[in-house]
């Protein structure tokens, strides 16, 4: 027995001993049929304690570490350990895998949970910031991801009674998620005084929002929502690792071994201690606990499971028991039982019955166990211990007979001899001793001679030999008992032995792969009866092989279940059983063994276990045929790219960089070409790729075009949006849509319709290299792709909303074709490389088995499959020409139909139909069972006058196809062929078979052209409507160059030989030859005129003129130092030009080849026959940034000499203008070569162009069209690179939006750089009190008011109130200054939403109240409105910020509906709704001004992408549409469809208008609208409106303002148009204009709002009005009828806001910005009364009388204002830096002013308005922060920028330094946030922020505070403890700048820096 082949017996896994409780919790659970459910090592384990029988789920590859029940308790969860861990969601009745969740986690998924309904599931893994996904488990997809903590999480679980809660609690933590849209937002719970901060394990749930968790201490933490509400102290002594929840209460289950049971209010019921149970012992540790009904599932560390009955508590019963943590490496069977023994690292011997599946005995020894054996009657076990000791027991109660210790190190082996005479230890020191058992084990011999530790020993059957092996891979032998050496190869071969457990000699070679570790694999034994060993190796296999087995790398059967290492393996005695142990994961497998024809006779669940045959195990014929030539090729075809076009937009931004200043580049032509036709199809690497379509069109591809082609009209429709070769092809099963998939680094496939030929998705991120093969599913609505990468991965994917359904490697060796089975939705089968596997999806994932070949055949590789009438018969060809027939997963017989490969097949209604190298297509009946008719492609049977000619008969098929009545064929040698039922054959297309084309001419009178290629052909093609094959020519060699006499008559072909030949053009007869060179002709051209003259231009450095008439060689041109690329003659025939490889251009005399020197002026006025160079002046602008001289390959001039294409090696044809001078010519690019493009041709009349593509062997014929023929003048894949065009004009307001930095404004930054110690590290003196004293109470700290006079007026005083709580009642202000279109009617125009700060606002226009939606973290700077009705009030909002949300809340409630984040960064600054409602894109502030399109109910990003180099202002969808929508921003407007999961953008493309004389330019857009039929509006810069059809240019409105048009709205209702502008005011028209639908009639509006400029931000209209927000704050309600307008709200513009004083006595208050105005504002109604233009200011006071307003501005100076009216009373500037504060003292007198310089001045007001300076302060450090007088004006105290507090007198500007004068101060004002009696309002976590403003309430109890994280903060007057208890409010965005109480405290008014309000 020398075969290779796999055995022919088999294992079964029937039973798993022990349970994993060590490190896992929460692991064991009923099922709704009552079977326990648990895992062990890699196995989910079904028990059924009833029939005590086990299932098993084997579809983990490691250790499964987490399970979780689902709520109907059928389906489990589990979780694993490794490297890319995955999520198995399972069936417990069926052990099927139902979905795979994977890409989730890394390192491992500690734990899973089930949302209360079953439709998510919560996961979190073991990497470093414990991640949180939580998943549609269906699906396979993550809704929401998270950061969980930065330590262990221990349990995560839905909250059972709260929706869309999640709480996680491990180290030192517990933390409450909110799941909202795509974001989890987490708070961790607040522990407060109520109990200890510590570690939580386990979590359990109740109504009203209670949360249980268990800790590490043994209490239970009771927690409402997030806050702990009480602790239930000594629940248990120990950590509490366990709580489940029942209809009857809860159960808890700690490390002290108890278990309690509570009722529902969580009162304890009752406690059973398990330590006392019969199976109990001191030390166990309850792991897992499951209480149903009347019974509670217990599982504890040491891998035991207890079952108690409640009602009998004192007799739990022990289900399971298994070895503890630690390494399990011993293991024997008994000799005669069916009994067996293991020792483990846990300390104990354990003996099993393999019977009753259950441990029949076991003791603990003082050391751990690390080999046993039995003496052979079984009496006896030996174990060998961890110290170099071995004991020998008694096997019946394990009673020690002796123990003896000669070695000390570990025993690793140990084997008594056959007799029982003699025992052999085998230890770590590298010896084996022999003891005498009847001699009380004596030690009577030692084998010496092993380098390494012993691993295995094996006795003779005669006792007298031993054999062992060691860590070194050594096998040797020795004489018994002596232990003398034995290396006599004789005796040795003769020695038989007892046992075979050796993994070393030539019995065993074969289970060694050929390159592998010789420690790799652990154990073996040898069963002599069947023939076969078993094995177990470090990869956690267990594998079947013959015995003995002599070949390395033998085929084997293996088995999954165990993680890590298996360490050990026997047969049973009777070896009907194995028994198999895991190291790490101390399991104990027990297998069943069927021997060779002994069938399954077991039930059908043990099906997950099905021989997973290894990927070379799958035929039993040992060898398989030879591989055909074809079919090596093809398997071995590398797809890999140099460069790509990915690489494109890399290189484009250097154009910019490198351009010197000043320069433009050259314009680009205005004429352009339209793919006309392509000759080509890819058969070579390519099969099944040609298929009918409804229509009766054919469609296929070729180089990177999907061609839809018309048989009538013969004529083709092209698909040109790939970027790369296409490699496969899919029909929908309505023959409508198409799938192809391209080659490419992030390799896209593409569905599009084959009538619009419009893309309906792109998917791609996921395959490398390319993508080749594609399946529809047979419902139409899945797709199949299967990769090029290394593993082959398959993807399935809903194609239509391009997400990814599943994914899983699929085989090493290359997958040829991906098929679904049309009959089950689920199940794919994929055929390739020596393989067929048969695939089911689940979930995100597949479950796979391969096919067997058993004895029916040998190993083939498949090339293509088909399915016939039933789900279970699939049908493959192979590469023997044998068709294969399989039912299920097994090779029931073989057809023989081809000879050589079966390539191609096709199932039919009535039958199949075949096609084969042999070049015959087979038509078969519906079982396969005989061939019907059979056609041979022959030119004897091609139709009269059919297009073109066969290269060759019987060529290779590669795709077949029966429809319409005809057999639609495609050849390797590209031929598409269709075959009537008669046999008459059509040539429908052909081309260029595989090999690179490089050689083209075109005739100098005929629409022909020649082209020659690699594959030794020179071809004749007509261009004329005909299109098709004139000529055609095998040629002796590959050629590389062509052309045409100038008559037309001869063929000059240059071959790759260096030799050339003269054919005749209309016979292709050789004319004359030559070879005078050895290396390649790169290019050979007649002289012009009568062609005299040939030249002959080779890689050898040379050009060869050549005599026509008398061929001879008249001369060499010489000098060249690379190969020559290019060569041109002059008209005359006098001057050849030339190019070579070292980028020279040189010039040589005809006919001698003599070099000339010419001018680079003269170039150009010389007059060329042709220019075909890509060197030299004129042509400097065609080449791209960065690139390599080969990467432009050809250039052709047209004959009128005004248009230049070229070909480079990015598959793209290029039309400039000529001359392209200058760098960087710009250029019309189309697409449709893959990836070279190595020859141009310019037909003889200019009306045709054509290309040739290199490797992907097509020739396309484009037409030319002129200026006039717009469908022409652009291709669609025109590209006109107008990115720089200089654009009219320059405007401010655009420049300054543009180019807002918005990083700078992100939280956290302090908005003043301040130095010094922060008052909360400060140290405070604590002053000194009396013991006892009669002294007076000390005096207060601040005035205090205890009321204030009512506003009545009446004379009655009200008292004011302790302020407790506070609440946002309005925000005066709107975001306009860089936002637009962010104010919008709601609810019928009755309320209006926008935004200021970080708050979103809904105002009601009737009662002015607002509401507030504060759920930002940050500015808001964008704002939109679903207009759907189904989802009225729904608000998009979109912040800045480093990881910024875009929040979608109800205006009516402000609940938040939805949270998106995790895809933009620095900011979203536009937000759309789709027209259904269901979609929202937004747009990012990052570099790529990214894109993303949302379903932002669930939160899942649909599409992404970058959106454009600069600034995007607008994107928004088509009112009509759900998948196309329009950006606008810097200099470019771009037209998007949502295809699948990717974003297809399409440029504007700038056409000419009648409107504009020239070519119009392209704009910065700034707005968008939309009219019917495709038509778009933009709003651009310079005031002009650009209408767009689709993506064309079609008019322009100019003028429609004189300034930029900032916004647009399209009105759904009537398509009404509104735009607002930037205009100066009094020009006729107005900044505000509504049009008709088409935007040819207007009206205009101005707005009275008293500017020289208004500058409209935002339009919204409805019912007859027309709400405005301007770029200064206000927004202003214009009436369409009379056109009036009214001002509704306003507030500061852009601008730091800083200055704030409330009235003394009325509810009033000022504010002062850095826009340069003062406001004064109501409290009560909500309205501006006063505003004055007053320049920069930083600072405000209301005098004490309430009559005067003091400002102190920016640049130094102070104003004194009327507080009635705001008339300047006077000014005054003595500082030149700002006026930070500016304060009145208390009566009145002084006005103190603190400046930026560090001075405070004092002025005297009681010398009027002249603002005479009385004195000033000196000597304060920093900057002055804060000023307050004393109660009787004649302090001030000063709070400075390095955080120190100083007094002084006033007005004598004295510093006081007497704490006891400080002290007996009272305040008047308390507005300082420094001093000990503040210390609390300052934050631990300070560093960079800062608090900048105080204010101590008048009744002198409260203090409110504003920071820099934008928050409000109130805390009670005085606050000395640090970190103070405080209440939080928010809404401002970043920082707080001031903020003050109201007279009488009903108010407190807030000021934002940076946020305006």
């Amino acid at each position: 027995m020398t075969s290779k082949t796999a055995p022919k017996s088999q294992l079964r896994l029937e039973w798993v001993f022990g349970y994993r409780g060590h490190q896992c919790r929460n692991n064991l659970y009923y099922t709704a049929s009552k079977d326990v459910v648990f895992f062990v090592a890699g196995v989910g384990v079904v028990y059924n304690l009833r029939e005590h029988k086990q299932r098993f789920f084997l579809g983990h590859d490691d250790d499964i570490i987490s399970l979780a029940l689902h709520p109907e308790k059928i389906l489990i969860a589990t979780g694993q350990v490794g490297k890319k861990p995955y999520i198995c969601v399972w069936d417990s009745l069926s052990v099927q895998t139902t979905s795979i969740l994977k890409d989730g986690h890394q390192q491992g998924v500690s734990g899973v949970n089930f949302s209360s309904d079953g439709m998510r599931l919560v996961s979190v893994g073991l990497d470093q910031y414990a991640t949180i996904n939580v998943w549609d488990w269906r699906k396979g997809k993550v809704l929401a991801t998270a950061r969980g903590h930065s330590d262990r999480v221990f349990d995560i679980q839905f909250h059972q009674h709260q929706p869309d809660t999640i709480v996680s609690c491990g180290v030192k933590h517990i933390k409450f998620w909110s799941l909202c849209g795509n974001a989890l937002n987490g708070h961790k719970g607040v522990f407060g005084k109520t109990g200890e901060i510590q570690t939580m394990l386990c979590l359990s749930f109740a109504p009203d929002d209670i949360t249980y968790a268990g800790t590490l201490s043994g209490a239970i933490y009771v927690w409402k929502g997030r806050n702990l509400q009480k602790v239930i102290t000594d629940a248990h002594q120990g950590g509490i690792y366990t709580m489940d929840c029942a209809d009857e209460g809860y159960v808890t289950g700690a490390k002290d071994g108890k278990i309690r049971l509570w009722d529902t209010d969580f009162k304890p019921i009752t406690k059973i201690d398990l330590t006392q149970a019969s199976d109990g012992y001191q030390g166990l540790s309850i792991r897992s606990v499951c209480w149903r009904g009347d019974k509670v599932l217990v599982g504890t560390q040491d891998s035991e499971v207890f079952e108690v009955a409640i009602s009998e508590r004192q007799k739990p019963r022990c289900l399971i028991q298994g070895h503890a943590e630690g390494e399990l490496w011993a293991l024997d069977v008994h000799p005669k039982k069916p009994i067996f023994a293991t020792g483990s690292d846990d300390h104990t011997v354990r003996i099993w019955n393999m019977q009753g599946n259950q441990i029949l005995t076991r003791t603990t020894l003082e050391q751990p166990i690390r080999s046993c054996s039995f003496n052979p009657d079984g009496s006896q076990l030996a174990v060998g211990l961890m110290d170099g000791s071995f004991m020998v027991l008694r096997t019946k109660d394990l009673q020690e007979v002796v123990h003896i210790k000669d070695r000390k190190e570990v025993i690793h082996e140990m084997k008594f001899s056959p007799d029982g005479n003699f025992l052999a230890v085998g230890s770590n020191d590298n010896f084996v001793d022999i003891y005498s058992a009847p001699q009380r084990f004596k030690r009577v011999g030692q084998c010496a001679g092993s380098s390494s530790f012993i691993t295995h020993l094996d006795w003779s059957e005669d006792n007298k030999y031993l054999q062992t092996n060691s860590g070194a891979a050594e096998r040797l032998f020795f004489k018994m008992p002596s232990g003398k050496q034995l290396t006599n190869k004789d005796e040795i071969r003769n020695i038989r032995w007892a046992t075979w457990t050796s993994v070393l000699g030539a019995e065993v070679s074969g289970i060694w792969e050929k390159y592998t570790d010789t420690n790799d694999i652990n154990a073996t034994h040898a069963n002599y009866g069947a023939e076969v060993c078993v094995t177990g190796d470090d990869f956690g296999l267990v594998k079947l092989f013959r015995f003995p087995s002599l070949k390395k790398g033998a085929k084997f059967r293996k088995y999954v279940g165990h993680s890590a290492h298996v360490t050990n393996c026997r047969f049973s005695a009777d070896k009907s059983r194995v028994i198999t142990i895991g190291g790490g994961d101390h399991a104990v497998f027990q297998w069943r063994f069927l021997p060779e024809g002994i069938a399954d006779d077991d039930d059908d669940t043990q099906d997950a276990c099905v021989d997973s045959n290894s990927d070379d195990s799958d035929s039993d014929m040992s060898d398989v045929d030879e591989i055909d030539s074809d079919l090596e090729a093809e398997s071995r075809q590398k797809y890999d790219r140099v460069i790509s076009k990915e690489d494109m937009t890399a290189l484009k931004s250097h154009i910019k960089g490198e351009l010197a200043p000043g320069k433009k580049r050259a314009r680009a032509p205005n004429e352009g070409l339209k793919l006309n036709f392509v000759h080509g199809y890819r058969g070579y690497d390519c099969r099944n790729n040609l298929f009918y379509l409804q229509t009766g069109e054919v469609v296929y591809h070729v180089a990177a075009v999907g061609i839809v082609y018309n048989r009538e009209k013969h004529a083709q429709r092209f698909y040109t949006q790939h970027t790369d070769d296409i490699l496969c092809l899919s029909v929908h099963p309505g023959k409508d849509f198409i799938a192809t998939g391209q080659v490419g680094r992030d390799a896209a496939t593409h569905v599009w319709d084959a009538d619009t030929l419009k893309t309906l998705s792109i998917l791609k991120g996921h395959h490398q290299r390319g993508v080749c093969a594609a399946d529809f599913s047979g419902d139409g609505k899945k797709l199949a792709t299967v990769g090029l990468d290394d593993n082959h991965s398959i993807v399935v994917w809903d194609w239509r909303k391009g997400e990814k359904l599943a994914t899983t490697r699929g085989h090493k060796d290359k997958i040829f074709v991906i098929k679904w089975n049309p009959h089950e939705a689920s199940k794919l089968v994929t055929v390739g490389v020596k393989h067929i596997k048969f695939w089911t999806q689940t979930g995100g994932g597949f479950t796979s088995k391969r096919g067997t070949f058993g004895n029916v055949a040998k190993l083939d590789s498949m090339l293509c499959v088909t399915y016939g009438r039933t789900p279970d018969v699939c049908y493959t060809g192979g590469g023997s020409g044998a068709i294969y027939v399989w039912v299920g997963l097994t090779l029931s017989k073989t057809i023989k139909a081809h000879e050589g490969p079966c390539f191609a097949t096709h199932s039919l209604e009535k039958g199949f139909v075949t096609g084969g190298k042999d070049g015959l297509v087979s038509l078969w009946d519906d079982q396969f069972d005989r061939c019907l008719k059979t056609y041979a492609i022959k030119r004897s049977a091609l139709a009269p006058g059919t297009r073109g000619m066969l290269l060759q008969d019987n060529p290779s098929i590669r795709a077949v196809v029966l429809g319409h009545g005809h057999i639609l064929v495609g050849t390797k040698n590209a031929e598409i062929l269709e075959i009537s039922k008669e046999g008459v054959t059509h040539i429908l297309v052909q081309g260029h078979r595989e090999g690179e084309v490089w050689g083209l001419a075109t005739h100098p009178e005929k629409l022909l052209c020649a082209s020659v290629s690699d594959d030794r052909t020179l071809r004749l093609w007509d261009l004329s409507s005909q299109h098709k094959m004139v000529n055609c020519k095998i040629l002796k060699k590959p050629a590389r160059c062509v052309c045409f006499s100038p008559d037309g008559k001869a063929v000059a072909v240059g071959l790759k030989d260096g030799s050339f030949v003269v054919v005749n053009a209309d016979t292709l007869e050789d004319i004359v030859q030559f070879h005078h060179r050895k290396e390649e002709i790169s290019d050979i051209r007649f002289s012009p005129g009568v062609g005299k003259y040939l030249a002959v231009a080779s890689h050898d450095n040379f050009i060869d003129i050549y005599n026509v008439l008398s061929s001879k060689r008249v001369g060499v041109c010489k000098g060249h130092s690379s190969y020559v690329t290019h060569i041109d003659w002059d008209t005359r025939g006098k001057l050849l030009v030339s190019n070579s490889g070292a980028k020279e251009q040189l010039f040589f005399e005809a006919p001698r080849g003599k070099r000339q020197t010419v001018r680079s002026t003269e170039i150009e006025n010389m007059d060329w026959a042709s220019w075909t160079g890509v060197l030299g002046q004129t042509v400097e602008g065609v080449w791209p940034p960065k690139c390599d001289v080969t990467d432009v390959n050809a250039a052709c001039l047209s004959y009128d000499k005004t248009l230049l294409a070229t070909a480079d090696d990015f598959g793209f044809v290029k039309l400039f203008q000529y001359p392209a001078k200058g760098k960087y010519a710009k250029f019309k690019k189309y697409l449709g070569h893959s990836a070279h493009v190595t020859n141009v041709r310019w037909s003889c009349n200019d009306s045709h162009l054509v290309s040739i593509g290199g490797a992907d062997t097509s020739l396309m014929v484009w037409s030319h069209g002129t200026v006039g023929d717009r469908a022409c003048a652009r291709g669609d894949s025109d590209d006109s690179d107008t990115d720089s065009e200089e654009e009219g004009g320059y405007d401010s307001d655009v420049a300054r939006e543009k180019n807002m930095d918005y990083t700078t404004k992100i939280y956290n930054d302090p908005i003043r750089k301040k130095t010094g110690v922060k008052p909360h590290e400060q140290d405070y003196e604590e002053e000194e009190k009396p013991v006892a004293s009669r002294q007076a109470r000390p005096p207060q700290k601040v005035k205090k008011i205890d009321s204030v006079a009512a506003p009545s007026g009446n004379g009655k005083k009200k008292r004011l109130a302790k302020v407790h709580e506070m609440h946002l009642d309005m925000v005066l202000g709107y975001r306009g200054f860089d936002c637009r279109n962010n104010l919008h009617y709601l609810n019928d125009g009755t309320d209006v939403v926008y935004h200021a700060a970080g708050a979103g606002i809904v105002l009601n226009l009737s009662s002015a109240n607002q509401s507030f939606y504060l759920q930002h973290t940050d500015d808001i700077i964008c704002l939109g409105v679903n207009e759907h009705p189904k989802y009225k009030n729904v608000i998009a909002t979109g912040q800045i910020g480093a990881q910024p949300e875009v929040n979608i809340w109800d205006a009516g409630t402000k609940e938040t509906i939805s949270v998106l984040k995790g895809f933009h960064t620095k900011g979203v600054c536009a937000v759309n709704f789709s027209c259904g409602g269901k979609l929202l894109v937004t747009v990012g502030l990052d570099a790529d001004h990214s894109l993303a399109v949302w379903r932002w109910q669930d939160g899942s990003k649909v599409a992404s992408g970058p959106g454009h180099s600069d600034r995007i202002f607008q994107a928004e969808f088509r009112p009509d549409s759900d998948s196309n929508f329009v950006t606008v921003g810097v200099k470019h407007v771009k037209f998007w469809t949502v295809a699948g999961g990717q974003l297809l953008g399409k440029k504007g493309i700038i056409a000419a208008v009648p409107e504009c004389p020239n070519m119009p330019k392209m704009q910065t857009m700034l707005s968008v609208a939309f009219g019917a039929n495709n038509v778009t509006f933009t709003g651009a810069m310079n005031g002009d409106v650009y209408v767009w059809k689709d993506t064309t240019l079609t008019r322009l409105v100019q003028k429609a303002h004189n300034g930029p048009v900032f916004s647009m709205y399209t009105t759904l209702r009537d398509g009404l148009i509104v735009t607002g502008a930037k205009e100066q005011v009094g020009q006729d028209g107005g900044c505000i204009k509504l049009w008709d639908q088409e935007m040819k009639r207007c009206r205009a509006f101005q707005l009275q709002t008293g500017q020289t400029v208004e500058v409209v931000k935002s339009v919204c209209r409805h019912k007859g009005k027309i709400l405005v927000g301007t770029k200064g704050s206000e927004f202003i309600e214009v009436h369409e009828k009379t056109g009036e307008s009214h001002l509704v709200s306003c507030g500061h513009g852009e601008g730091e806001l800083w200055g704030l004083a409330t009235h003394p006595s009325v509810d009033r208050f000022i504010t002062a910005s850095d826009d340069g105005t003062v406001r004064a504002w109501d409290v009560t109604t909500k309205r501006m009364l006063h505003k004055l233009a007053i320049g920069a200011a930083r600072s405000a006071d209301i005098s004490p009388d309430g009559e005067m307003v003091a400002v102190g501005l920016k640049n130094g100076g102070i104003a004194i204002l009327a507080m009635s009216n705001f008339k300047v009373l006077g000014q005054r500037r003595d500082r030149g830096s700002r006026i930070d504060v500016i304060r009145f003292s208390p009566d009145g007198r002084y006005l103190a002013v603190g400046s930026e310089e560090g001075c405070v001045d004092f002025y005297d007001l009681s010398k009027g308005s002249s603002l005479q300076r009385a004195n000033y302060c000196k000597g304060i450090t920093g900057f002055v922060a804060a000023v307050d007088f004393s109660l009787d004006g004649k302090y001030i105290r000063v709070g400075t920028g390095a955080y120190v507090l100083q007094v002084f007198q006033v007005p004598e500007a004295k510093e006081v330094k007497d704490n006891k004068i400080i002290s007996g101060i009272t305040w008047a004002t308390w507005t300082s946030v420094l001093g000990s009696d503040v210390t609390g309002v300052w934050p631990s976590q300070s560093k960079n922020d800062d608090v900048n403003c105080a204010h101590v309430s008048h009744g002198g109890n409260a203090i409110v505070t504003g920071d820099d994280f934008g928050l409000v903060k109130l805390f009670d007057f005085p606050c000395p403890q640090k970190e103070a208890a405080h209440k939080t409010y928010g809404g401002h965005s970043a920082h707080v700048t001031n903020v003050q109480f109201t007279y009488d405290d009903r108010y407190v008014v807030s000021v934002g820096g940076d946020d305006c309000w």
